[in-house]
This record gives structure tokens, C-alpha cells and sequence, in this order.
């Protein structure tokens, strides 16, 4: 036999090495997103927020904040746009899994810089009549006053019930 007539033999089966890797990959991708209820993350119902035992307490606080009736976790933690808020919610997800999954997160959780952003637009987008000549008059990052400088529980309650007080080297932190 001729090596021209053994490349459609090699190619056949390189190409069912990728379709059963490429079917693994979904399936093992299919099962993890009904295990871990992903469907549930497009809803806008904050009982999937607490899917992940870890965000109980931030559930519960929440459902004793002064937002509770009027803000869901959607509303303050996800950019209010499209597409923007499947972005954030995709990015959000694929971090909170790998984070979950490798346990690899600290205790208390603390929002990251990139989600704080989020929070800060979206209160002062909901906000906007009483905050615009407060914070839009900042000419720098430095300058801008985060609304949960002064408003820490209004999400959440008291810090306390979410892993503890802030120490002092947090408290900058935490406003970023």
C-alpha cells in the first residue's frame, strides 16, 4: 500500500479522535451546567445567587436590607445593559465555578474591583437624581466617592452578619 492511500485511513481516524474529545467536552460541560442548576443563573430570581452555599449569608442579609423591595442581586451586581449584562453574568459565572470547584476563594468572599464597578454605575444609575452633583463631578478614579463608602449595608445589612467587622487595612480596600 502507498503512503497516498493510507492518508484517508489516518485522517478518518484523526477525525474521530476529535469528534469523541469534542463529545466529551459537551457532555461533561452539559452535565456540570444541569448539576450546578447553570439554567437557573439567567433568571433574575436571587435564590440562584445562593445556589452556591458560600453566598447564603449575603442572601439572607439581603433579604433584610432596605433594598430587599425594590433591588434584586441582578439589579446592583450586573451591568443594566445588553449586551453587557450577559458579558458580566457569563465572566461572573465562569470565575464563580472555577472558583467553587477549585476552592480557591477567600473567606469572607469580597467583591473584585471589576464588579465593584458595576455596583457603583448601577447606583448611581438608579440613584441618579440625588447623586449627580456628588459623583459625576470627579475628574479622577481618585476623586470618584463610591456610594458604598457611606452606604456599606445598604445591599446587606450590617458588614457583621457577612463574615465579620472590616480591619483597618480592608476598609481601603473594599471602596476600590
Amino acid at each position: 500500500m502507498t503512503e497516498g492511500n493510507d492518508r484517508p485511513k489516518r485522517l478518518r481516524a484523526r477525525t474521530r479522535l476529535v469528534l469523541a474529545l469534542g463529545g466529551l467536552l459537551v457532555g461533561v460541560g452539559a452535565y456540570t451546567f444541569v448539576y450546578a442548576e447553570g439554567a437557573s443563573y439567567l433568571s433574575r430570581d436571587p435564590k440562584a445567587c445562593a445556589n452556591c452555599h458560600i453566598m447564603r449569608p449575603q442572601l439572607d442579609s439581603w433579604q433584610k436590607a432596605s433594598h430587599h423591595g425594590v433591588a434584586t442581586c441582578v439589579d446592583c451586581h450586573i451591568p443594566a445593559g445588553f449586551p453587557d449584562n450577559l458579558i458580566a453574568k457569563a465572566i461572573n459565572g465562569w470565575n464563580h465555578s472555577k472558583a467553587f470547584t477549585l476552592q480557591n476563594f477567600p473567606e469572607p468572599i469580597r467583591i473584585t474591583p471589576p464588579n465593584a464597578r458595576i455596583l457603583q454605575e448601577n447606583c448611581v444609575r438608579c440613584h441618579d437624581d440625588l447623586t449627580h452633583g456628588l459623583v459625576r463631578g470627579a475628574s479622577t478614579v481618585g476623586d470618584t466617592i463610591r456610594c458604598t463608602h457611606c452606604h456599606q449595608s445598604a445591599g446587606h445589612g450590617e458588614a457583621v452578619g457577612l463574615g465579620g467587622p472590616f480591619r483597618p487595612e480592608e476598609l481601603s480596600e473594599s471602596n476600590r
